[in-house]
Parts: C-alpha cells; sequence; structure tokens
C-alpha cells in the first residue's frame, strides 16, 4: 500500500524520533494511555462511555431546541495540536442535532483576496445567527501558533492579532454570543501514535497534510507558540477551556460538560450531565507540554 507523502510519519518515527518517544510507543499496550503525566493510566471503557455520552446528547438536544426558542448564539472554538481529536469531538457535538442549525466551520488557508482583508473578517459570516450552534474546526488563532510556527506571518502581523483579539471575542460576548474556546493537547507519543494510524488506514488519509508532517518535527516550536497564546488571549470575558485529550473518550465527554453546564437551558438536568473532570478538563493552567 502507498503511504501518504512518501511514508514520512513511519520515517520520522523510524529516524528522526526522540528516543523516549519511540521507546513509549513501542512498549504501550492498545489501550494504554502513553503521556506518564495524564492522571489517568487506561482509556475509558466503551460501555461506560457509550452510557455517558448517550446521556450527554439527550441535553444537547435540550440545549439547541432551547437555543432556536430563545434566539441563543452558540459559538464553539476547536483549536489543539494536529490529532488532538478536534474532529472527533466537533462531530460527538453535532451527532443527534438538527445539521441546519449547527455547523461545522473549517476554513482553507486564505485565498489571495482574503489575505488583503482585515484578518478577522473572513470568519465574520460564519458566527451564528438567531438558534445557531457554529463548531469553528480551528479559528482566528491559526496567526497565534501555526502560522507563527511556519512563518506565513510576520512578527508585526502576529502582534496585530493579539492586540485586536480580545477585543474582537469581547464584542461577541457583549453582543450576546456564547462563545466557548477549546484548547486540545494531546502528549508527543499519543500524537505520533495517531499520525502512524492515520498514514497506514486509506479511510483516515484524507486528515493528513503537509503541514502535519512537517509539524512533527516541530514540537518545540509549538509548545512555546501554544503557551504564549493561551496566555495572551485566556481573559474573563472569553476564557480558554484545556483539554487533555490523551484519551479521546474522556475528552469528548467533558467538553461537551462544559458547554452544558454553562448554559441554563431549559428541562437540564444536572445530573445526567455529570461533573467535570477537572484533572483533564480546566484552564490553561492544565496546559501540558
Amino acid at each position: 500500500m502507498d503511504l501518504p507523502f512518501d511514508g514520512a510519519i513511519s520515517a520520522y518515527f523510524n529516524n528522526d524520533a526522540p528516543d523516549e518517544i519511540r521507546a513509549a510507543l513501542k512498549r504501550a499496550d492498545k489501550d494504554d494511555v502513553i503521556t506518564a503525566s495524564y492522571p489517568h493510566s487506561e482509556r475509558m471503557g466503551r460501555k461506560q462511555y457509550d452510557k455517558e455520552m448517550d446521556r450527554l446528547q439527550i441535553e444537547l438536544v435540550k440545549l439547541q431546541a432551547w437555543a432556536r426558542e430563545t434566539g441563543a448564539r452558540i459559538a464553539c472554538v476547536f483549536e489543539g495540536r494536529d490529532a488532538a481529536g478536534k474532529g472527533g469531538t466537533i462531530s460527538r457535538f453535532r451527532a443527534n442535532l438538527n445539521p441546519r442549525a449547527a455547523r461545522v466551520v473549517a476554513l482553507p488557508k486564505p485565498t489571495e483576496t482574503e489575505q488583503t482583508q482585515w484578518y478577522f473578517q473572513r470568519y465574520i459570516s460564519h458566527l451564528p445567527a438567531a438558534g445557531d450552534v457554529v463548531l469553528f474546526d480551528r479559528s482566528w488563532y491559526n496567526r497565534g501558533v501555526v502560522e507563527h510556527v511556519f512563518g506565513f506571518c510576520t512578527p508585526e502581523q502576529r502582534e496585530h492579532f493579539f492586540a485586536q483579539v480580545t477585543p474582537f471575542e469581547t464584542m461577541l460576548v457583549e453582543d450576546g454570543v456564547h462563545l466557548f474556546k477549546f484548547w486540545l493537547n494531546v502528549g508527543r507519543a499519543e500524537q505520533l501514535r495517531r499520525m502512524l494510524a492515520r498514514e497506514s488506514d486509506p479511510l483516515k488519509q484524507w486528515k493528513l497534510s503537509g503541514i502535519d508532517v512537517k509539524g512533527l518535527a516541530k514540537w518545540d516550536a509549538y509548545s512555546g507558540a501554544i503557551q504564549e497564546t493561551l496566555a495572551r488571549s485566556h481573559v474573563p470575558q472569553a476564557p480558554w477551556t484545556v483539554v487533555r485529550s490523551d484519551d479521546k473518550r474522556r475528552a469528548r465527554l467533558n467538553a461537551i460538560r462544559t458547554v452544558l453546564h454553562a448554559l441554563d437551558y431549559d428541562r437540564k438536568d444536572a445530573a445526567a450531565i455529570g461533573k467535570i473532570d477537572t484533572s483533564i478538563c480546566g484552564g490553561p493552567d492544565i496546559w501540558d507540554a
């Protein structure tokens, strides 16, 4: 079978990955959590996960009905390292919602025209109208991390972004938009395990891009950019929720719980939502490089 990018991910694992990362992958069982600092040693079991997720799906349907009835506007921004589980988490948010009022926004790289516009301009038309739930699969925070790491923006453009992002988000919140910002974080060995799995699976190879492959060697640069971005854009009006996603199941459940607990929708069942696991879901203080 032909591997995407000429097997560059396998080549990175075999030739360039740090020795401790390679060793951790070789000794890990399928259900092991590789990241030593992660507070759970094994992934959540399927039965428990399905039971809790089913309850949350009912609450999400209630939430959408409330949004449609009241005109509430909900925007969720999902950021994170490559293979951190953004797409999977978004799909669980949206699984049982009416797709006409719950949409995913995943914009491609800016066109030549968009590159001449105000940086935030191309995101404006995708913001929620009354009754909408909008899920951003990556967002304006590209400038804080990816564009910076790969040199796609100048230092001056990035500083301009940081000067404007908090006022921009504050305006959204003051106008009544319920804004949630999620940063999904994953350990280095787990990220590489997921990338290798994508490389070898024809049904998942579409998830890989050249940026993903090149990014494997830029772990430290990403870490610095992420840390700075979280520090400079975590404000009371628009705080970050960091989700440690080494276990995708726990990450999905806790991200959904974060939104459900925050909104006072009709017929809300707090017991069905359950408690947020604050050891893996909280503010930037739990982010782990």
